[in-house]
């Protein structure tokens, strides 16, 4: 008699899962990579741009996934969970590089960016709307860099922190796509 265990092959969880060492450092990647983005807008007034903040999705996406596709290796799921989990981080994190990438384009002047954050300024009412406007509107444009090390922008670190974290999924899911 087969049972369904038996049909569907379950990864055997353990210290050496590449799945669990792959997903748990994507997540932590991920907890710290927002907690910074977090610190820069709350604590150093560093405002998000539009684009700045459709970067988030993907680390918005990455901490639960990763934390999900961690505690299944720990539990023993079947290999196919694990590298569908492994390959939506791949994904995720591989687009959100390339948003990234676009976004600092945009920084550097290489290409236009999207209107409702670095094209010009329409449709701004009568004159005396434009005055409370101003008082209650801070436009942060996505063509304007806020800060800077090392010659890179936050925009260019994110492409970095996402390359990383699309290897090292990338990496779990060759080594558990290739364990017995």
């Amino acid at each position: 008699m087969t049972t369904q265990s038996a049909a569907i092959p379950a990864f055997k969880p353990g210290a050496k899962s590449p799945a669990l060492a792959a997903s748990v450092l994507v997540t932590l990647i991920a907890i710290v990579t927002i907690a910074g983005a977090w610190f820069f807008q709350l604590v150093l007034e560093i405002l998000p741009c539009p684009l700045c903040l459709e970067q988030r999705y993907a680390y918005y996406l990455a901490i639960p996934l990763g934390a999900l596709t961690a505690i299944a290796a720990r539990s023993g799921a079947p290999r196919p969970l694990l590298l569908a989990g492994l390959a939506i981080l791949v994904l995720a994190t591989l687009a959100n590089a390339g948003l990234g990438a676009y976004h600092s384009g945009v920084e550097w002047g290489f290409w236009k960016g999207p209107t409702d954050c670095s094209g010009p300024l329409v449709n701004l009412g009568s004159a005396a709307d434009l005055l409370s406007k101003l008082d209650t509107v801070k436009v942060v444009r996505c063509d304007e860099v806020q800060w800077r090390f090392l010659g890179l922008s936050l925009a260019g670190y994110n492409v970095l922190i996402s390359l990383l974290m699309a290897a090292i999924a990338a990496w779990g899911f060759a080594r558990t796509a290739k364990r017995a």
